[in-house]
């Protein structure tokens, strides 16, 4: 049962360039409590949780820790009160182990050298003890972003942390993954840890938190007790309106089975046989769901597709023409990938709007001699804005200053410029609010009515049964069952991923 108040943040100011994000904001926290933070992205929660873990500096107010005044200036600090943050945004070092990467900077030593026995029999102790699927000598290159998540979490957990902060946890994570980490919050919960758990995902904030804190502007909207976490409550405090519950709902149960193919997948099979025998179609205004649990093999399915990675064996028809995948050939042919990992596949955080819009679009951009037209790539990057409404409206923006929902669209956006005939999307709202979800999947409606195949692949199964005409579930890089929406359910689908029977109604 929640306490004695842990951590408060009095009266949080701060802007950027002039630009208030946060504006008088009150947070606080009790020890052994589950306090869910929730907004709009863009709404200042980000910047809320950097200035609580000394990412940030504030410009007004006072944090107090278990009723004294501190000054939070770096990590460091937050670290010796006992605060561990797991950020959505992966840290992972892909070329170090498991072990390596948990006990990155605090590696047990043996002397002037680095303990390695020790440090994997410490990581293997922690895995144990929370049942996680890894290996502590695992390369994390070899590892899918739904197991670089997993490690994340442990990392946090091997701090013995007073406060844990999780930043979207179940993101990228399975359903059998994400139950996981439930079990340990009530784990930790019970055990005096206090958690500040932000997420998108509604069902996990009520069924998790004893408290809710929404912010919308960078302002307070409200604080809410257990009992009043009412899902259209909530969504109307944290967009500032009345939204249509229906929003989220299932409008698109028919497909044109008649309608010509625009993509056939032929015996797809993978080098190392993370998939084996892949066989589907998709039709011309068809959206496909790509159902199952991380690690069935979805993802290496959709890049091989598109030619990121190549497939042993098989054949990939579009439009009656047989490809030689390569993404150059797609781009070409008029296929569009949003990967998984928007932040480092998908855009570079570092370039305007304008220029990650033409990233995909130089083949249809003037070119002067050796320079390309500035005012061409300025004209494009307008209408992508203009066409999905990415904000800032702004086409010199930098993108990784974005919230996600807009990010994303910049994604999106660049391949809207072109003419598409088939779009694959991976995980595309995975970190996005319930307004820039919705957003998002009229986006790809539109591009359904035009006549572009999509393939939408989620581990979101609320997502799935929302978007698709038709879904196709993998288990263990095989192809095992195939719905259609109007006869599909939540239930039929992860029963059909985790390759049980699902029990008679």
């Amino acid at each position: 049962m929640a306490g004695n108040t842990l951590i408060e943040a009095k009266g949080i100011y701060k802007s950027f360039s002039g630009v208030p994000v946060l504006q008088d904001v009150h947070f606080e926290v009790k020890a052994g409590e589950v306090h869910a933070l929730m907004g709009e992205n863009g709404a200042g929660k980000s910047t809320l949780i950097k200035i609580i873990t000394g990412v940030y500096t504030k410009d007004d107010g006072q944090i107090f820790w278990e009723g004294k005044p501190v000054e939070i200036n770096s990590y460091q600090d937050c670290q010796k009160l006992g605060v561990a943050c797991i950020y959505q945004e992966l840290s992972v070092i892909p070329p170090l182990t498991v072990a390596q990467n948990v006990f990155l900077g605090r590696e047990p030593r043996k002397g002037v050298f680095i303990d390695y026995a020790k440090m994997n029999k410490m990581t293997q102790e922690l895995i144990d003890k929370y049942q996680f699927p890894l290996k502590p000598t695992t390369v994390v290159d070899n590892l899918g972003i739904g197991q670089r998540q997993l490690i994340e979490i442990l990392k946090g957990l091997s701090q013995d942390s007073k406060l844990l902060i999780m930043d979207e946890p179940t993101a990228s994570l399975s359903g059998k993954e994400a139950e996981m980490l439930f079990k340990i919050i009530q784990k930790l919960r019970s055990e005096g840890v206090s958690i500040i758990y932000i997420s998108h995902r509604l069902e996990e904030v009520y069924m998790l938190s004893d408290r809710l804190t929404i912010l919308r502007d960078g302002k307070n909207a409200a604080v809410l007790e257990k009992q009043d976490i009412i899902p259209a409550k909530v969504i109307e405090t944290m967009i500032g309106k009345v939204v249509d519950e229906s929003a989220g709902s299932r409008k698109m149960l028919h497909s044109d089975d008649k309608a010509e193919v625009r993509l056939d997948v032929r015996n797809l099979t993978d080098k190392t046989d993370r998939y084996r025998n892949i066989s589907f179609q998709v039709h011309r205004g068809e959206i496909l769901g790509l159902g199952g649990l991380i690690g069935a093999g979805r993802t290496e399915v959709v890049r091989a597709i598109y030619g990121v990675d190549q497939a042993a064996s098989g054949e990939v028809w579009l439009d009656g023409k047989k490809l030689n995948p390569s993404p150059k050939a797609s781009i070409l042919e008029g296929i569009g990938f949003v990967p998984e990992d928007r932040r480092n596949q998908g855009f570079i955080p570092l370039l305007s709007t304008t220029k990650n819009v033409a990233l995909t679009n130089y083949d249809i951009v003037k070119i002067n001699g050796t320079s390309i037209s500035d005012a061409d790539e300025l004209a494009m990057s307008k209408r992508a804005i203009k066409a999905i409404d990415i904000r800032p409206a702004d086409p010199n923006k930098q993108v990784g200053v974005m919230s996600g929902g807009n990010q994303q669209k910049v994604v999106l956006g660049k391949w809207l410029m072109r003419d598409l005939k088939l779009l694959i999307v991976d995980e595309p709202t995975a970190g996005i609010d319930v307004g820039a979800k919705d957003e998002i999947y009229s986006i790809l409606e539109d591009l359904a009515k035009q006549g572009v195949a999509v393939i939408v692949v989620t581990s979101d199964l609320q997502e799935l049964l929302r978007v698709s005409h038709r879904i196709i579930v993998m288990r263990k890089g095989d192809i095992v069952k195939e719905f259609k929406n109007v006869e599909v359910t939540q239930s039929k689908v992860l029963s059909a991923g985790q390759g049980v029977e699902e029990e008679a109604e």
